[in-house]
């Protein structure tokens, strides 16, 4: 029987039973009971004149918005440059902060680093609460990492405990600036009966440790599980609670992390960290704009640096492609990085507008370094590199591409071209293939160390970067001798 503090509330219809049911009674929803903690409701105030409420205290009084005053709490630098920048210059003071990613990604490395960069850099005392390894865990890790001497090792708690109320008790006696709590799935709430990790738990979980950060002022973050689509495990609400969710991302054979924003209450969501993981944990990619470029002895077809923008940071990419005839059935159609509509959608554009026929071919895309990239100014380097590996021609070597293509096969520019193309000049390439400016714009891009290639459509881009003719190996097929007009007979 569950305890008379909780009960099971339909997510649908909000009506409350004392125990779980498969179905709710009220409104016939399937699997929608959720345990939850039965709060005592605030006693409400009768309205009188005026619209002020009457027996309450501290009834609430509008402020006109020029009013409010501003808060200017110093934010808490971490001492990682790139998990700084991510959060938009540090951690705010009271904000709940949700970091999520695969097993094994790093998270717990990336976040005893941070600890130990709050306990550095502002001489802060850091509280990490464990509910998956133990004490002696923990500082197994904090030895590979270098951590065990120096104000780190004074400055760190670890708290191997599960309960939030424990934590919540230790954090407003020791007052520290910032809680860690690894992860949130296994949190549990005495008042509730179920398991860690289930909707109730984890909901009311979060609840708790954001009255925590609100009420005493203290930095909380939550490391989160996620599930084999790639989304953070638990109910969406607990998106919604947190002030920022971060996402660290990375193929677990390589060593290169990327660290995104998805939501962001206190700075840009368009920032990324780049990492990369070894022996003494996560290190900071000192030059991240060089770290996606791989190096090939030659020119290879199929192969097309593209410069985008994440954020204000500009970065170069390897776009790959490769086409191949199709075996039999329904030609194949992969893509890792991009988005796999617009590479259906770039096929028919070159078919159509380009003279390209990809219809009968396997066509497989790839952004090396395992980043993940969903922007505009990445269709034209994809193209480029489909028509490439098509002609089986390589790209000349030095070249970079940006720009969007539209489905009539023309060219869109893009916002911040001068900043990719000085990007791509500063690490060594010499030619650029972008979009023409449009009618009435002069604007007449001009960079030293780089020429610059403008064209309008994206048959134009394709002769600008492989050139015209038939690709190598394959000769231009004969054409039909005509045959001669039957003549009738001549009469003699």
């Amino acid at each position: 029987m569950a305890r008379a503090s909780s009960r099971y509330v339909c997510q649908t219809c909000n009506e409350s039973f004392l125990r779980w049911e498969g179905q709710c009674r009220a409104c016939g929803s399937w699997n929608s009971l959720v345990e939850t903690v039965v709060r005592a409701p605030a006693r409400a105030g009768r309205v009188g004149t005026g619209g002020r409420a009457q027996g309450t205290t501290g009834a609430a009084t509008p402020v006109p918005l020029g009013e409010v005053g501003a808060v200017d709490a110093p934010r808490l630098r971490i001492g990682v440059g790139e998990l700084d920048r991510v959060l938009g210059g540090g951690l705010v003071p009271g904000s709940l902060v949700l970091l999520g990613g695969e097993p094994g990604v790093g998270k717990s490395t990336l976040l005893l680093q941070a600890a130990a960069g709050v306990a550095t850099a502002e001489d802060q005392t850091v509280l990490y609460a464990t509910g998956e390894e133990s004490a002696a865990q923990v500082r197994l890790r904090a030895g590979r990492l270098g951590l065990l001497t120096g104000p780190a090792g004074q400055a760190i708690a670890v708290l191997a405990a599960s309960e939030v109320g424990a934590i919540a008790e230790v954090a407003r006696a020791t007052r520290p600036a910032l809680v860690i709590v690894d992860s949130i799935q296994t949190m549990t709430v005495d008042e509730l009966d179920g398991a860690a990790g289930s909707v109730g738990q984890v909901r009311e979980s979060a609840l708790r440790l954001m009255e925590l950060a609100k009420g005493e002022g203290i930095a909380v973050i939550l490391v989160g599980h996620v599930t084999k689509d790639g989304s953070i495990a638990g109910p969406k609400t607990l998106e919604h609670l947190v002030d920022a969710v971060l996402e660290l991302a990375g193929e677990r054979s390589g060593v290169l992390r990327i660290l995104r924003a998805a939501k962001n209450r206190f700075g840009s969501t368009e920032e990324i960290g780049v990492f990369e993981l070894g022996e003494r944990g996560m290190r900071e990619v000192p030059d991240p704009a060089r770290a996606f470029l791989v190096e090939h002895d030659a020119p290879a077809p199929g192969s097309v640096v593209a410069a985008t923008m994440e954020g204000t940071r500009p970065l170069l990419v390897e776009v790959q492609a490769l086409v191949a005839p199709a075996g039999y059935g329904t030609p194949a159609r992969r893509a890792s990085g991009l988005d796999g509509n617009r590479l259906a959608l770039l096929i028919a554009v070159l078919g159509r507008r380009a003279g390209i026929a990809l219809g009968t071919q396997d066509v497989y895309a790839n952004l090396a370094g395992g980043l993940e990239v969903d922007e505009p100014g990445l269709d034209l380097p994809l193209a480029l590199a489909l028509a490439s590996s098509h002609r089986d021609r390589p790209v000349a070597a030095g070249t970079v591409a940006v720009g969007e293509v539209g489905l009539l096969g023309e060219l869109r520019a893009v916002a911040g071209i001068d900043r990719r193309l000085r990007e791509a000049a500063r690490l060594g390439f010499t030619r650029a293939i972008v979009p023409r400016p449009a009618r009435g714009k002069d604007e007449r891009l001009a960079l030293p160390g780089i020429q610059i290639v403008e064209v309008g459509s994206l048959r134009e881009a394709i002769e600008a970067a492989l050139g015209g003719g038939d690709p190598p190996g394959e000769p231009r097929r004969p054409e039909r001798p005509r045959m001669a007009e039957a003549r009738p007979p001549m009469l003699g």
